[in-house]
């Protein structure tokens, strides 16, 4: 099912973005991936804080995923594991490094794609730096990506806003009104996702275009902020975000095995539910699929890297979902 001729636009960042791409990539070649900025965390937070760059890691991600030079690939995403770079992704590096030299985060980004001989483009959201901001009814707040994942919401609903006040990067709003299809990636909801969709100007261009919107519904819930979550319940949050409506949610049918249930319950991380009768009732048009990987894919923690953890982790097939994705283009 190859239409080399759409034009695909994923929004996100992190794991879900870089498995989207990896498959979607072989069904078109005009394909952008727009990466939120919120990153401070790892290396990346390393090197924000001593070297004053924008975040490197999600971007890296991306490029990674399109890349189509096997050997180069592997060299961005290499982990330093002794010395003074311990934890430092060797990818993060070469890109500071660059945007040093260049004065400029956007020729960074390009010149590692020429580097990486990728499909399509990566482009951040913003180019402003930023710091993620929660802050729950109650009045809690909590500043920075990082510190946000082990915040708990209980059952409230978080308003996320960036600061300072960024604008739109023009190339990602100009991916957008040119797109075909718009896909939202699943992902960390509040910690990634949310911050690509808040930057000012995404959601007008998101009301603008003529592109079918589509989101990709996460596999599992995280404690604290989207226990109890269902497929409906993810939707609805993406659309808070990015003050637009959806026109497909693509969610998994397949049910992991025990094994799988059980270390993910250990951690009070569930599948996420399906309500059917709620889904058929929605705005939008549903499409449940076979979308679970065979594939598993362990992370080796450092104390240089404390988001990275050792774990077997429930992932999306990127071919299934790549394939379901393009059909929708007929539809």
């Amino acid at each position: 099912m190859e239409i080399m001729g759409v034009k695909i636009v994923v929004i996100g960042g992190g794991t879900g973005s870089f498995t989207l791409l990896r498959g979607l990539k072989n069904y078109t070649q005009h394909i952008t991936a727009l990466v939120s900025m919120a990153d401070d965390g790892g290396s990346t937070g390393q090197l924000r804080d001593e070297l004053g760059v924008l975040p490197p890691g999600d971007v890296r991600q991306c490029l990674v995923a399109l890349s189509e030079s096997p050997r180069t690939r592997d060299l961005f995403n290499y982990r330093f594991e002794d010395g003074v770079l311990a934890g430092h992704a060797f990818g993060n590096l070469f890109m500071a490094a660059l945007e040093k030299m260049t004065g400029s985060f956007a020729d960074a980004v390009e010149e590692a794609s020429r580097v990486l001989n990728i499909v399509g483009h990566v482009e951040p959201v913003t180019l402003d730096e930023v710091t993620l901001v929660i802050e729950t009814p109650d009045g809690a707040q909590m500043r920075g990506q990082y510190a946000i994942k082990t915040m708990n919401f209980a059952e409230q609903r978080p308003s996320v806003r960036l600061d300072p006040l960024p604008t739109l990067n023009p190339a990602a709003k100009e991916a957008i009104e040119l797109a075909d299809i718009v896909v939202i990636a699943p992902g960390d909801l509040y910690g990634s996702l949310a911050p690509a969709l808040v930057v000012p100007g995404m959601s007008e261009a998101l009301n603008t275009t003529k592109a079918k919107k589509v989101y990709v519904s996460n596999l599992v819930t995280k404690p604290g902020q989207t226990d109890g979550f269902e497929v409906q319940d993810f939707a609805a949050e993406i659309e808070r975000f990015g003050d637009f409506t959806l026109d497909f949610v693509l969610y998994n049918e397949e049910t992991p095995s025990p094994e799988l249930i059980e270390r993910y319950a250990k951690d009070k991380e569930q599948p996420v539910g399906i309500d059917k009768v709620a889904l058929k009732a929605a705005h939008y048009e549903i499409k449940g699929g076979q979308f679970l990987s065979g594939d598993f894919v362990a992370y080796n923690s450092s104390e240089s890297d404390p988001i990275a953890s050792t774990r077997t982790l429930i992932r999306h097939d990127s071919d299934a979902v790549a394939r379901a994705i393009m059909k929708l283009y007929f539809s």
